[in-house]
């Protein structure tokens, strides 16, 4: 099978991963900067370029950074007019980088979520707060990754100065229920093809709320309740991804999920749990890329 993993850096350790796993297992694979594709867009023969020479590809593995959502999920859209399977499709991954349209269609189907309150002027900044049970609440900008943009709004006064400083940039951002029982950490789950195939427990820092491994949280190896590993698949299927992160907190009313990523990291997971994540990719694409599931499959 010829595989086509679309990232912009081949040395990381998740496209080095899965480039390894692939050629494990006999496909022919090879990593493209999306950014450096360009498209015939065409309803008869939809074509697609790198440097020349014309892709073709059985599978495609997206590794779209959040920066470039945008024109990364152009070029996941044009194989998939061209018939190809994609590991995650185009729809999905949009729907994913969108907080606030995770956050509802995650409460549409009824996932278990921190209390979450957006609104646009700041006339209604007392009314969020109130929603999200008073300080100490977490305030988010939508466009945030990694923990970036996301600030602990200890009292009352506080996160009217963030809320108020943010939409003052024009900012979009979700206000939240701070989960503090959860102790600064969370669960981050695999899931793969409706399954957690792994899972960690990151522990934030001291003196920092956010989890994060690239904010000095810590991962270690975590066995996961039914509950947890049911709600984990539950995001993934509501946002339509084959492939997700699910990030869960331990919250006195059950597991809530924070968020659902597209394109997780797979270092620490695989440090972490022992598990071939990204041959089990690899596996998945082997057992569906001839067989997709229908579009109809996934959330609108």
């Amino acid at each position: 099978m010829k595989i086509l993993i679309l990232s912009r850096n081949a040395q990381l350790y998740s496209t080095d991963a899965l480039v390894r796993a692939a050629e494990t297992r006999g496909h022919e694979v090879r990593v493209v900067d999306y950014l450096r594709c360009y498209m015939n867009i065409t309803s008869r023969k939809p074509k697609i370029y790198v440097d020349g020479e014309e892709l073709q590809a059985d599978a495609v593995i997206p590794r779209i950074a959040a920066s470039h959502t945008f024109y990364g999920n152009a070029v996941v859209r044009q194989f998939e007019m061209m018939g190809v399977f994609t590991v995650n499709d185009s729809v999905a991954i949009a729907r994913s980088r969108d907080k606030l349209r995770s956050m509802q269609l995650l409460a549409r189907k009824g996932v278990g979520l921190p209390v979450t309150a957006f609104a646009h002027h700041t006339d209604a900044t007392n009314e969020l707060i109130k929603m999200c049970g008073g300080a100490p609440l977490v305030i988010k900008l939508l466009e945030g990754t990694q923990g970036a943009g996301v600030v602990l709004a200890e009292t009352q006064n506080t996160a009217q100065s963030v809320i108020e400083a943010f939409k003052a940039g024009n900012m979009n951002i979700l206000v939240q229920e701070f989960i503090k029982e959860a102790k600064g950490a969370d669960i981050r789950c695999i899931v793969v093809g409706g399954k957690v195939v792994a899972a960690m427990k990151r522990q934030a820092a001291e003196g920092e709320f956010r989890s994060n491994l690239h904010r000095g949280g810590v991962a270690e190896k975590v066995k996961i309740s039914p509950e947890e590993r049911a709600v984990a698949c539950r995001a993934a299927k509501a946002m339509g991804l084959n492939v997700a992160g699910v990030d869960l907190l331990r919250s006195n009313h059950g597991p809530v999920v924070m968020e659902v990523n597209s394109s997780p990291g797979l270092e620490g997971i695989e440090q972490c749990s022992g598990k071939d994540v990204s041959g089990m990719i690899i596996e998945f694409i082997e057992r569906t890329a001839a067989n997709p599931p229908k579009a109809g499959d996934a959330v609108k």
